[in-house]
């Protein structure tokens, strides 16, 4: 095995206040939180409004002046959705402390988060971007279109220090990475990165398996959609970092239009309540069908992250199309991180997108199968696994 009172509450009353550390465990439950009971509330309200009422005018004016100078969160109540939510403040209060950084700026889904760190970057200048492969197919393609006018150097962890440039705005990787679960040492790379922000994509792992910030990393990267959701049912994405970037990506999140509806902020919030306690035990049943997987002979090789995690990566002999159309239990559908099993074959549709050489170079092979592993049952889940397998040849 490779190892690879609510609707007006405002701002002020959920930012991230002076605290003793607590552990993580406690933080998902209560960050975010902190100021419920002293409204006479127990579950955070959900704010819907799009804008809101103010009979000083000229005090507007300088909060929204206020806010085009930095970016910074207007004081007071607030002023208009764009500029922000107080449902969606609770959530980028409680990951900005899961994750250790000084504040966090959620999005509309994790592409308009990469989206906004690449224009925050480039309008200082800094449109080059060195990354490591594999990263989500998306990702890849974001960056090798050149869409959003960056440019983009590709290299192994190894070759990031000679790859910088003086116009070089960022280094991404994604560790455990998607869909092959490599791993890199994030505080070596973060070293060789010197002066240049290191966003690393902790989708996978999340707060519960590492802290990149605690590496060396600047900037921190989620989709939302995945495990702090939780339940396939909320689109999201967010970028943990320090307090004057963080002004930076509300200005293009301001611009842009790219942000997150209250309702799913109030998701993500109550999916980071139990966000330690669903990774732990996907992680556990996903260690145990690693195991099984590796000793089946219809299975080529299993890809399974030093760190851990709910995610599993699996060659096999024969077609993989196979085990897709075979499975009963698990879901055959893209995205990850959901209270049920999903699997899908990257190179049909997640990483499609991706040219297939390069593709393959990242070690994204035709025959690769991503498993995310849920909350059944272990011997349910091998069960189907083991039954979908049955269709696929074993090579003598």
């Amino acid at each position: 095995m490779d190892s690879a009172a609510a609707s007006t509450s405002t701002y002020d009353d959920v930012r991230p206040s002076a605290t003793p550390p607590r552990a993580l465990a406690t933080e998902a439950v209560h960050a975010g939180r902190d100021d419920l009971a002293r409204q006479g509330l127990h579950a955070p309200p959900i704010d819907l409004s799009t804008t809101y009422p103010s009979y000083d005018s000229r005090a507007e004016a300088a909060r929204i002046d206020a806010f085009a100078a930095t970016g910074a969160e207007p004081d007071g109540p607030p002023v208009y959705g764009r500029l922000g939510n107080p449902t969606v403040a609770r959530f980028e209060t409680a990951l900005a402390r899961l994750e250790g950084t000084e504040s966090a700026v959620a999005f509309a889904s994790g592409m308009a988060a990469l989206s906004a760190v690449l224009l925050a970057r480039a309008a200082m200048g800094l449109r080059h971007v060195v990354a490591v492969r594999p990263l989500y197919g998306c990702s890849d393609h974001l960056l090798t279109a050149g869409l959003l006018g960056s440019e983009v150097t590709w290299t192994d962890p190894a070759g990031i220090a000679d790859a910088l440039r003086p116009d070089t705005g960022l280094v991404l990787v994604e560790s455990p990475a998607n869909p092959t679960l490599a791993e890199v040492d994030l505080r070596a790379v973060a070293h060789a990165c010197g002066s240049v922000p290191l966003l690393v994509d902790n989708t996978f792992a999340t707060p519960v398996l590492q802290r990149p910030a605690e590496q060396g990393a600047r900037l921190v990267l989620h989709s939302a959609t995945k495990y702090l959701g939780g339940h396939g049912d909320v689109l999201a994405g967010v970028v943990a970092c320090d307090e004057e970037f963080a002004g930076r990506l509300r200005q293009v999140r301001f611009a842009t239009g790219g942000v997150l509806h209250p309702l799913a902020g109030y998701l993500l919030l109550r999916g980071l309540a139990t966000l330690p306690v669903r990774v732990r035990a996907a992680s556990a049943s996903a260690a145990e069908l690693a195991r099984r997987l590796a000793d089946d002979p219809r299975v080529a090789r299993v890809h399974y992250p030093r760190i851990g995690g709910a995610m599993v990566a699996f060659e096999v002999h024969g077609d993989p199309h196979e085990v897709i159309a075979g499975v009963r239990l698990i879901t055959p559908a893209v995205s990850l991180g959901s209270v049920d099993t999903l699997i899908q074959h990257p190179a049909s549709i997640s990483h499609r997108i991706v040219d297939a050489d390069e593709r393959r170079g990242a070690g994204v092979s035709d025959r690769l199968l991503r498993l995310s592993v849920g909350l059944e049952d272990v011997d349910d889940l091998w069960r189907d696994l083991r039954g979908a397998l049955g269709a696929v040849a074993v090579e003598v």
